[in-house]
């Protein structure tokens, strides 16, 4: 007893040190109107497991090992302070009192941290850990008891009224443990009933959540012998809908066993949630230093090498620069910011040999801070299935896009997708959004119900073409034309971002340079054969990727007149020759497009030039669409030539100038007043 008081003694200290009391005192303000009249009264103590083993380390210990016994502590002390100062008159018994302990964190060892890959599920202590996950599947809304009153049938029984029999929800409880008909009573032995309209009812969501590592199992094609298994989030009362789909969260939970007969399950009853982001190196390799220092004389040599000696385990040298660009760019600029705003960039390539090119897209995937194939047997968006765990409502589970959350989602080839899917991955990049149909009957509720998710994810897709350049006979024009999507519709292509196409500039003499490179891969692997590339590692680009995606940058007066500039110009001639309306998207694909380019220059500033090879980019991609307008380019405007030596680069760097002139006179002729905020060079 001596014990027990001495640590009531210490949570008074520490409530009245903390302001616990303070805000105990303001919570019970609301309890005290004369139309509320309920059981249970719930209370939420803040608590700091440091501060508390400061003022008294058993009881720290009783917090961090025993939350159940600290809870009841704490009890104890809410309702004599209750009591004592008058604050609520309508609680009577300490049992009204629901106390719910909320940690502030647990000690950074790794006895009170949960790894979702090897934590074995044995009959351990109910202590608080931390848990870092993933949300892949998350359920509506439900109602579960709080609390609930019992009186004795027995009317001569001092317990047939006032509020001797309560009973409160606990850490892994399920509704049976707290609202059921044959509970008796502690003096006379006689049945207890419950007093309905003293019910207190409050809201349950349920979560599942599984180790981020998990995601690289959803890369590739690879089979892994790694089995992951998801740990069941229970949310309660002011948790519900604090956690998303596809999102990473740090969860402070107790571990629990649910029993429900015959079974016994395991779940995590979540105490404090937030949000969490693993942390990425951002240091750069000391090879991508030195290039920069030696390409400073050009604000394109850069970029151009680090896109030449990109993916040369997968393809040689001068072979698909400017889908390897895209590429790049295209994982620079996916991210979301603190403003929870998604930074994205859509691509789709029209290629006729989709085998190295889905190479090429799954080893770029592999830099991806999250990147998921899409599995053709899987689920895109999101499905359905019954809770399992008494709630009795739709559990809805994270389709691939879902799961990309952030980084880039893989389609493939879209020629295998039906047309009812093409027709929902286009409301999906028009709309950013994923609806799913929620049958009320079949999931217990009275009314059907629609619920949307924001997706946040960059698409890569290819499409495989015919070679109707050969059909036409402009196999070897110097001007860009339209393009043959194969099964993808003219309104699907332009929905996503960027359309590139993959040509077959030299004919034979591509399939005989893939095919040497090839050979030399699989007969001396790792040997470096480019003497005029830089080898860099698949982890270089990694951190590089990293890297530029926390560079914060913005638009110089210069950028931003050039692509205002051809926007205006674009819209007015295509508008007035071909009849296509461009929307403002166009404008956003330009930003989004210089931003990423400026990035992985690592600038922080975006200039002309990158509003230059934004601009070349987005009129390859309309003119593969559309047609070719007034600004007339050759189909590989940003490698119009071969860069595996100084005089390439310098050939490049010429012939880039020639086009950022050719770009102001369009404007200036297409742009109403564009020479009034465009200095003329």
């Amino acid at each position: 007893m001596a014990e027990i008081l001495s640590l009531r003694e210490s949570v008074l200290v520490y409530l009245d040190r903390s302001g616990g009391l303070q805000k105990l005192a303001e919570d019970c303000i609301p309890f005290n109107d004369p139309q509320q009249m309920e059981a249970v009264y719930r209370f939420c103590v803040s608590v700091n497991p440091s501060d508390v083993i400061e003022v008294d380390p058993v009881l720290g210990d009783c917090v961090l090992h025993d939350p159940l016994r600290a809870t009841a502590l704490f009890q104890s002390v809410c309702f004599l302070a209750i009591k004592t100062l008058s604050l609520v008159d309508k609680i009577h018994t300490e049992s009204q009192v629901n106390i719910i302990l909320k940690l502030t964190h647990l000690p950074p060892f790794p006895e009170y941290t949960l790894d979702l890959c090897s934590f074995s599920r044995g009959h351990g202590p109910m202590r608080p850990v931390v848990m870092e996950g993933l949300v892949i599947a998350i359920t509506r809304v439900t109602k579960y008891t709080q609390g609930a009153r019992f009186l004795c049938i027995n009317d001569d029984c001092t317990c047939s009224t006032g509020f001797h029999h309560i009973r409160v929800h606990a850490p892994g409880a399920t509704e049976a443990a707290t609202v059921r008909n044959n509970f008796i009573c502690m003096i006379c032995s006689s049945p207890l009933k419950e007093d309905v309209k003293f019910r207190v009812l409050g809201d349950k969501q349920l979560v599942e959540l599984i180790s981020v590592k998990a995601l690289n199992v959803l890369r590739t094609h690879q089979q892994s012998a790694l089995r992951y298994q998801s740990v069941t989030l229970f949310l309660r009362d002011e948790l519900c809908n604090s956690m998303r789909i596809g999102r990473l969260y740090r969860v402070l939970g107790i571990p629990a066993h649910v029993h429900q007969w015959p079974n016994i399950t395991w779940s995590v009853e979540a105490n404090s949630i937030q949000p969490w982001e693993p942390e990425y190196p951002l240091k750069i390799n000391s090879n991508f230093q030195e290039l920069l220092k030696a390409t400073a004389g050009s604000p394109w040599r850069f970029s151009a090498i680090v896109a030449h000696c990109f993916g040369l385990n997968i393809a040689p040298p001068g072979l698909y620069s400017t889908l390897k660009l895209c590429l790049l760019l295209s994982l620079v600029q996916t991210r979301a910011d603190a403003k929870d705003t998604f930074h994205g960039l859509d691509l789709l390539i029209v290629t006729t040999d989709t085998l190295i090119l889905d190479r090429l897209i799954m080893y770029s995937l592999s830099l991806a801070c999250r990147g998921v194939r899409h599995q053709a047997s899987g689920e895109m968006f999101a499905s359905l299935s019954r809770d399992e765990h008494g709630a009795g409502t739709a559990n809805i589970h994270a389709g691939s896009a879902l799961l990309a959350n952030g980084g880039i989602c893989m389609l493939g080839d879209l020629s295998c997708y039906k047309k009812d899917r093409l027709d929902a991955i286009q409301s999906v990049l028009e709309s950013h959004t994923a609806s799913v149909f929620i049958p009320g009957k079949k999931y217990g509720e009275d009314a059907d119900q629609q619920l949307s998710f924001p997706v946040q994810c960059s698409f890569w897709a290819l499409t495989d073409s015919t070679d109707s350049s050969r059909r036409s006979g402009r196999a070897d024009c110097a001007v860009l034309g339209t393009a043959e999507t194969g099964a993808v519709p003219i309104q699907l292509a332009d929905a996503f971002g960027l359309l590139i196409q993959c040509r077959d500039n030299v004919g034979e003499q591509t399939l005989f340079a893939q095919t040497v490179h090839t050979l030399q891969q699989a007969v001396q692997p790792g040997k470096p054969f480019y003497p005029f590339c830089v080898d860099f590692s698949t982890e270089d680009y990694q951190e590089l990727v990293s890297h530029t995606q926390s560079l914060q940058v913005e638009l110089s007066p210069g950028a931003e007149k050039i692509i205002h500039g051809y926007y205006m110009a674009n819209r007015r001639v295509r508008s007035q020759s071909q009849g296509v309306k461009m929307s403002v998207a166009s404008v956003k694909l330009l930003i989004s497009l210089a931003e990423a380019h400026c990035k992985l220059c690592l600038r922080t500033r975006v200039l002309e030039e990158d509003a230059v090879i934004a601009v070349l980019l987005c009129e390859n991609s309309v003119t593969l669409k559309h047609g070719a307008s007034a600004l007339v380019i050759p189909p590989d405007a940003v490698f119009p030539c071969d860069i595996g030596d100084v005089d390439g680069l310098h050939r490049r760097d010429k012939t880039l100038d020639d086009l950022h002139q050719n770009i102001l006179r369009f404007i200036y002729t297409y742009a109403p007043g564009a020479n009034t905020y465009i200095t003329e060079e």
